[in-house]
């Protein structure tokens, strides 16, 4: 049995393709999000094998929620889109399956099919190969643009642009402005790799445009202080390249 969420938008379309994987006896849904943000957050927090996935969404598509997950921990992504068969050539090479809307249960079984295969060899061996899984990288932006944040019961899009900082404690990921501080569900890795943010310590990645000035301490150690006032260590590992990178040798 393989445990999904289906993320859409579209009630209708939600319930409808719901319905259809529990009528399989080969899915268990154990969540469903009406958008990306959402869904990021039930990925994270409920591990399911293979998502179902809404392509064209407001706010974040499916595409760049795809940039948000871990490589390393990825579920198996099915796109679930509008669009016709060739604008979908481009996603043949690259992810596991689509299927098209309104979605035909034949078709749906043929993905069902693959899955439970995959799922049988990754049972029989220590971990799936590699070469099993899809490379949704050409797929995705090499950059994101926002940031999905949650704080005091709402949900906050933030432009990578105006980020401080992001920061790393016990309670996860906080990414501050300067004015608004909330949390994110993406790591701190994810952040270094997909965003503009440089890596100055473990716990902290500054936005180098934020920085007002560098005070150089003792050990090689160092803290920026940023525009708005607020002070980020910078740890030995990574003092020489934020110089590089500020145009310091």
């Amino acid at each position: 049995m393989l445990n999904a969420i289906v993320i859409d938008d579209e009630c209708y379309a939600r319930q409808e393709l719901t319905a259809l994987l529990q009528e399989s006896l080969q899915v268990n849904v154990i969540g469903d999000a009406a958008n990306a943000i959402l869904g990021l957050q039930l990925i994270n927090q409920l591990k399911p094998d293979v998502v179902f996935l809404d392509i064209q969404m407001p706010q974040v598509t499916g595409i760049e929620l795809l940039s948000m997950l871990d490589p390393e921990t990825m579920p198996f992504v099915v796109f679930v889109t509008a669009y016709d068969e060739f604008a979908l050539q481009a996603f043949e090479d690259n992810a596991f399956d689509y299927l098209l809307k309104p979605v035909d249960p034949l078709r749906l079984k043929k993905t069902l099919t693959r899955l439970m295969k995959l799922q049988v060899q990754s049972q029989v061996a220590s971990q799936i190969e590699p070469e099993i899984r899809p490379d949704y990288s050409p797929l995705m932006p090499e950059l994101l643009e926002q940031v999905p944040c949650t704080g005091h019961n709402r949900i906050l899009l933030l432009a990578t642009a105006d980020i401080e900082c992001a920061f790393s404690d016990l309670t996860g990921v906080s990414i501050s402005t300067g004015s608004q501080q909330a949390c994110s569900q993406l790591s701190l890795k994810i952040l270094e790799d997909k965003t503009t943010l440089f890596r100055c310590h473990r716990q902290y990645l500054v936005n180098l445009k934020a920085i007002k000035e560098i005070q150089l301490l003792d050990n090689n150690l160092a803290e920026i202080i940023t525009l708005t006032g607020r002070v980020i260590p910078v740890s030995r590992r990574y003092l020489k390249a934020l110089k590089q990178s500020i145009g310091i040798q």
